[in-house]
């Protein structure tokens, strides 16, 4: 038997806040941060995983996953990884541990650390990039993993079977162009809200020299200012979409008649107009707003929010978070409800590693499940993707299919160690800078 014989968490984080870099209306200094996890047997598998946060709370969340570990240490380890809806169950429905959210939250996030740190062991086991397992994967084993808890109503086992099996046609070919073409991608790189106007006209003609299929701009903050930006970034880049994003900053009426004073510059979508847990203030936006769409999912805490905003057509595409959910096998289940509403899936990426997780599901959602990517495509910031194993790569504004095995989660342990927090050389440093210039970034902050 090879058993588990350590979970090890640590707290990484990055001044992403120096340069304002993730800034917009409501996250007005996000430090970029990963709570972070490695699962390691007595055979010498080894296992990563984490979840993405803004800094301040990155240590309740190390603290979630340790709290989780104790479930899984001194356990089979090839019971697991073959059983992943078994293992996911484990942790997610463990009788204590589950009132703390159930299924939201920090909790369900810890969960999510460890469930896709498992996964990592699995797909480093066959030797195959996470989107590639998926993809050859037998259906039936696909739904063996989903949680059907709660979402019955909206998608049947037997219907999400019926929809991995029909991707079954052509699904050898499209596996085969993904590796050839790659995945469109959007960037957010021109627009957060705290870069100068200078900033955002350059960052936007690159992104569209570079091939990227949309920008996005933050907004939210200020109404002039952003008519002020829309323009700038519209002359910029010409007939290109440009989604908003307003981080959940508005009433619903307020999201409506902020929108329609933008609707000039056309944007594509509106991002998180409202709280993500108002569905019937989404559809009520969708309908104020239209034919801007409406697009939400980075802060929605679980496949049943998922669910019931697929039921009460409150959005036109869903943006699902690598981390911010249950991991691997809820994110499984988030694609086949989009996917049974017919609903593109255009997953969130802003934040550390981010963009190396998702890209996963978006590879797999084309060669297993919609054979699509009409009105798909993958957000792309431009940070921190030097401290992973294998970086995210862009060509021709497309993601290129990521090669080594796993899921993409493997921060260089280099970095890990210079930004762990709070006693990394990295942020012992930032503590010295800011110390002498008055600046005040989270970390920074806290060590004073």
């Amino acid at each position: 038997m090879t058993s588990i014989i350590s979970i090890h968490t640590q707290d990484v984080r990055f001044p992403t806040s120096l340069e304002l870099d993730g800034s917009d209306a409501v996250n007005v200094d996000p430090d970029y941060s990963a709570a972070y996890v490695v699962i390691r047997t007595d055979a010498g598998d080894e296992g990563h995983g984490f979840v993405f946060t803004c800094g301040r709370g990155n240590e309740i969340l190390t603290h979630a996953i340790d709290a989780y570990a104790g479930l899984l240490l001194g356990r089979d380890i090839d019971e697991l990884i073959y059983d992943l809806g078994g293992a996911s169950k484990r942790l997610i429905h463990d009788s204590q541990l589950r009132w703390l959210g159930p299924e939201k939250g920090v909790t369900q996030m810890a969960a999510g650390a460890l469930v896709s740190a498992l996964w990592d062991i699995r797909a480093r086991r066959e030797n195959k990039p996470l989107w590639l397992l998926l993809s050859e994967m037998p259906a039936e084993e696909i739904v063996d993993v989903v949680d059907f808890t709660h979402i019955r109503d909206a998608l049947s086992p037997q219907q999400a079977l019926d929809i991995l099996r029909a991707g079954e046609d052509g699904k050898a070919a499209r596996i085969a162009a993904l590796k050839v073409d790659g995945y469109p991608a959007y960037t957010t790189s021109p627009g957060w809200l705290g870069y100068s106007d200078e900033k955002l006209v350059r960052l936007s003609k690159e992104a569209a020299a570079d091939g990227f299929s949309m920008i996005k701009l933050k907004v939210g903050g200020d109404i002039n200012d952003d008519r002020r930006r829309m323009a700038l970034a519209r002359k910029a880049v010409g007939d290109l979409p440009i989604a908003i994003d307003a981080n959940q900053r508005w009433e619903v009426s307020e999201a409506i008649e902020w929108v329609n004073q933008l609707s000039e510059f056309n944007p594509y979508w509106i991002e998180e107009p409202t709280s993500t847990d108002d569905i019937l203030g989404h559809a009520e936006i969708r309908k104020g707003v239209a034919p801007v769409r409406v697009a939400t999912g980075e802060a929605v805490a679980s496949r049943i929010v998922f669910k019931q905003l697929l039921q009460a057509g409150s959005i036109d595409v869903l943006q699902l978070d690598s981390t911010r959910v249950g991991g691997v096998n809820e994110n499984i289940a988030n694609l086949l409800l989009a996917a049974r509403f017919n609903v593109p899936v255009c997953p969130h990426a802003g934040g550390v590693g981010l963009c190396e997780l998702v890209q996963h599901f978006s590879f797999f959602d084309y060669a297993a499940i919609t054979g699509s990517q009409d009105g798909r495509m993958i957000e792309y910031v431009d940070h921190l993707h030097e401290h992973f194993a294998e970086p995210v790569r862009i060509v021709n504004g497309r993601y290129a299919a990521p090669e080594l095995p796993g899921t993409g989660a493997e921060m260089l342990s280099a970095s890990r160690a210079r930004w762990e927090f709070p006693a990394g050389a990295g942020w012992l440093e930032v503590g010295d800078r800011a110390a002498v210039t008055g600046a005040s970034v989270t970390g920074a902050g806290a060590l004073r």
